[in-house]
């Protein structure tokens, strides 16, 4: 008998109204959660890309991309506004059925969360998850009319919110993330999935970080570098280039801050060809290049489009009193991309030997960008170039032999040292906190 009276009930015109309405209220709210989902997590790579093949509803969704806030605003408030109507229609379709009071009330909330849960989020947006760039390219033309037909309500919400956020110190404007830090994380994050090997995370990586970098922090530093002096005999100069196993080498007279040329081996091979095996005879100051020098503050870009445009490879760098501080090469800017560049006359000794433990036995002038890389460490590279600069930097002093230190997470242990140079170190990482350990 209740059954019959329900069927009759539900039979009726109004109600029956009613449930067309909810159904397609219920549909509305899932292509509002599925397009939520779809053009939030769509590829702005492969948006642009298809943007350039001509897909005018990739345009669409780049531009739908670049509105974030009026985005998720009009999805946000179109969706409210369905889920709250089917919601207000179904007490009333249960009102009908089962007269006003507590029960119909009960029946409609505990239907319509169900419902709303299950067919108009869960099932859309994981439908959206799985393919957001094919959906948001199909929903992309009728949410961009939905945003401007709600736009005079979404810009009041965004004022109201916008306002409340500030209130509260919150800068809506502002971003950590650039698009530099989207690629390493996309990157990192591919290499822990083993879609890309760590030699390929590195060399993007460098190309990512060479436009912060200046030619102090890649060239190679004057206490490493071979030097001629002029004044010495021919015998002598060639023993000392061919123990170089440089191309090219500062040519200096009476002191090394006083560099007058650059000898190159080509220069020098033309020389004792054209001696007849008379090697007394050679003056290097008639074939020493023009030296070139470059102040230790330029960017490593300026310089790689200044050896590019000069056709050169091999520049001196000075401080701000002219004292000279290394050399630059092109090699040594290549490599901050590539990695390290080895041939035949490299010496095999990179200055970090690893140690069983994860930690390493480090030299003290090993960069410390080249031990990230050759670790996969995190050492911060901002205020000291070297592992040695950077325990001086954060110690604030010269330490001695066996003193140890924590930082960054990382611990160190001083193991040689000559006069106040930190010849060699223990490096480990440690969960200790920053401090001096001993």
């Amino acid at each position: 008998m209740l059954d019959a009276a329900l069927w009759d009930a539900l039979s009726r015109p109004e109600n029956l109204t009613l449930i067309g309405t909810i159904l397609s209220l219920l549909v509305f709210s899932a292509f509002f959660s599925s397009s939520e989902t779809a053009l939030t997590a769509a590829s702005r790579v492969r948006m642009h890309a298809a943007e350039k093949d001509g897909d005018k509803r990739a345009t669409i969704v780049t531009k739908l991309m670049n509105m974030r806030e009026r985005l998720l605003g009009g999805i946000l408030l179109g969706n409210n506004l369905v889920n709250i109507l089917a919601s207000v229609l179904t007490t009333a379709l249960f009102t009908n059925l089962f007269g006003a009071g507590g029960v119909a009330l009960a029946a409609a909330t505990g239907v319509m969360t169900i419902l709303i849960l299950i067919f108009a989020e869960v099932l859309p947006k994981t439908y959206a998850i799985t393919q957001p760039d094919k959906l948001a390219l199909i929903v992309s033309r009728p949410i961009l009319w939905i945003i401007r037909i709600l736009a005079p309500i979404v810009t009041v919400v965004q004022v109201i919110v916008n306002g409340v956020l500030r209130l509260f110190g919150m800068d809506t404007n502002a971003s950590a993330w650039t698009a530099a830090d989207e690629i390493r994380g996309a990157v990192d994050l591919h290499l822990q999935e083993g879609g890309v090997a760590k030699r390929a995370r590195d060399q993007i990586y460098g190309v990512l970080e060479i436009g912060e970098l200046t030619i102090e922090e890649v060239m190679i530093h004057r206490k490493n570098l071979n030097m001629v002096d002029v004044n010495a005999s021919p015998e002598q100069i060639i023993k000392d280039v061919l123990a170089s196993g440089h191309t090219r080498l500062p040519i200096y007279k009476e002191d090394t801050d006083n560099v007058i040329g650059v000898l190159h081996i080509k220069d020098l091979l033309k020389a004792m060809s054209r001696a007849s095996g008379d090697i007394s005879s050679i003056d290097i100051k008639k074939f020493a290049r023009e030296p070139w020098f470059v102040p230790e503050t330029t960017s490593v870009v300026k310089q790689l489009r200044a050896f590019q445009q000069k056709r050169e490879h091999f520049a001196l760098v000075v401080d701000e009193y002219g004292a000279l501080m290394g050399v630059v090469t092109l090699e040594d800017i290549l490599e901050e991309i590539v990695g390290d560049i080895q041939d035949e006359y490299d010496e095999e000794l990179s200055g970090v030997n690893r140690l069983k433990d994860g930690g390493a036995i480090v030299r003290g002038d090993v960069a410390v960008r080249d031990l990230n890389r050759a670790m996969d460490w995190k050492l911060p590279d901002e205020e000291a170039v070297t592992i040695a600069g950077l325990v001086i930097h954060e110690s604030q002093t010269i330490p001695i032999v066996g003193q140890t230190f924590a930082y960054h997470g990382y611990r160190f242990e001083i193991l040689t040292r000559t006069r106040n140079q930190i010849q060699s170190l223990r490096v480990t990482k440690t969960f200790e906190p920053d401090q001096r350990a001993g």
